[in-house]
């Protein structure tokens, strides 16, 4: 079992960041691919951001892509998402999740999901 808590959401202005952090208790996160996603009211859960057990290969949403890095520190077992050039659409309910298999960009892959953190950012 792998319990998952983010933080670090809240407000910001267009164009600027944002770091959500991700803290994994449990056994064995080292092993775990990590991924990001996020939801608005009503619509489906989306990709964001992936991450290997070995933190070596990353994926992004076209969306997020160099805008967003996803990073992990398995010595301290957390994963950390850097939101930077912030935009409105970015506004959603992030969570992060963990995947026993590879770098999924699809929610059902994913075996342990956090609970969640709002991001609203201001035009």
């Amino acid at each position: 079992q792998v319990q998952l808590a983010e933080s670090g959401g809240g407000l910001a202005q267009a164009g600027g960041s944002l770091r959500l952090s991700c803290a994994a208790s449990g056994r064995a996160f080292s092993g775990y691919a990590m991924g990001w996603f996020r939801q608005t009211p009503g619509k489906e859960r989306n990709f964001v951001a992936a991450i290997s057990w070995s933190g070596v290969r990353t994926n992004y949403a076209d969306s997020v892509k160099g805008r967003f890095t996803i990073s992990r520190d398995s010595a301290n077992n957390i994963v950390y998402l850097q939101m930077d050039s912030l935009k409105p659409e970015d506004t959603a309910v992030y969570y992060c999740a963990a995947s026993r298999g590879g770098r999924s960009t699809r929610p059902d892959e994913y075996d342990y999901w956090g609970q969640g953190t709002q991001v609203t950012v201001s035009s």
